[in-house]
């Protein structure tokens, strides 16, 4: 049985690998070497299994622990359309223990706590077995849980009680927060760092206008 280190490497090359042109990995684990560290049954495994959707993963440091993956949300659901980016944090322990997701943007979900996104699943929460992989969480888990909601074992008691009162308006409160909070903008740190540059340029402007004035009332 492979190390949990080596696990964790292969789990996330997993859900890097980009087909149908090759075997490609996301830009910022070469920079960690790993594709000439991994032998060549473990690249053939990551080939044949990351055959269903790409996922874009943006790494939050040089380790292999934390990252976040865009989520799209299921096709023909009401959450079709949105996209998500998901925290994932993977233990030491993993995959022998669970990894811990939340969700960085809004989602309505009875299943999701709204503030912090965290997520009600019971096999991540409680029936997590070490044959699951990433893969499993965002192709079947994930998937499954915004398709088939439980309002009986809630995080947003809101959503809960809307679902089964009146569907729906829940289903609209649904498309509401996809239109609103899970857009690809949403997500874009791109976009982020625009909005901080172009605020950090208006104080800047208004502050050299401000000094202008004080000169300008200096002067006879």
């Amino acid at each position: 049985m492979s190390s949990p280190s080596k696990r964790r490497e292969m789990d996330l090359m997993k859900l890097s690998v980009l087909l149908p042109f090759g075997l490609w990995v996301h830009p910022s684990i070469h920079s960690l070497s790993l594709v000439r560290t991994v032998d060549s049954c473990l690249i053939l495994a990551c080939f044949s299994c990351r055959m269903m959707s790409d996922y874009k993963v943006d790494m939050i440091n040089d380790g292999m622990q934390e990252f976040f993956v865009h989520f799209h949300g299921p096709k023909d659901s009401i959450y079709q359309g949105g996209v998500w980016k998901v925290r994932v944090e993977l233990t030491e322990a993993y995959p022998y223990k669970s990894p811990s997701i939340g969700f960085t943007n809004k989602i309505y979900h009875p299943n999701v706590d709204e503030m912090s996104g965290s997520v009600c699943l019971d096999v991540i929460n409680q029936t997590w077995s070490p044959m699951f992989d990433l893969v499993n969480i965002f192709e079947v888990f994930l998937p499954q849980l915004l398709l088939y909601p439980n309002p009986s074992d809630p995080l947003n008691g809101e959503a809960a009680s809307l679902m089964m009162r009146d569907k729906n308006a829940y289903e609209n409160k649904v498309k509401e927060y996809c239109e609103r909070y899970a857009k690809p903008e949403d997500i874009s740190p791109e976009e982020e760092e625009e909005e901080e540059s172009d605020e950090e340029l208006s104080d800047a402007e208004g502050y050299d206008s401000g000094d202008e004035a004080i000169m300008g009332h200096a002067d006879p």
